[in-house]
């Protein structure tokens, strides 16, 4: 499968959601679950680790992408990500940013290809 970057720069398709949702897989559905619920310090279910991943408008999406107002705003400038946005880098991207580097160095270096293909 390709590579797919989501909008605020993380690729969906190393998301253990969106490869347990892929393979249909209970075990890393329940897997998940188990270091979601830790993570977040509420009890996550197996059947919500579900994502079709945030680029695809129909089909199930895993909790916070339902209202990420990253999401909805590439949606809504209909760009492949946010590297491609004339707005980049700005207020709302910069702050999920702060917390993800990796998606950070994933959408720098689309812009870096994206200058070097001029």
């Amino acid at each position: 499968m390709d590579k797919m970057v989501a909008f605020c720069g993380i690729v969906c398709t190393d998301c253990d959601a969106f490869i347990a949702t892929q393979e249909n897989n209970d075990a890393k559905r329940r897997e998940m679950a188990e270091s979601a619920s830790k993570q977040l310090g509420r009890k996550v279910k197996p059947e919500e680790i579900n994502c079709a991943a945030c680029l695809n408008t129909g089909g199930r999406h895993i909790g916070y992408c339902n209202v990420c107002e990253i999401r909805k705003c590439g949606m809504e400038k209909e760009v492949e990500n946010c590297a491609y946005c004339i707005d980049y880098e700005c207020e709302k991207l910069a702050k999920f940013l702060e917390q993800a580097p990796k998606a950070k160095k994933t959408l720098e270096k689309i812009r870096q290809q994206k200058i070097e293909q001029k």
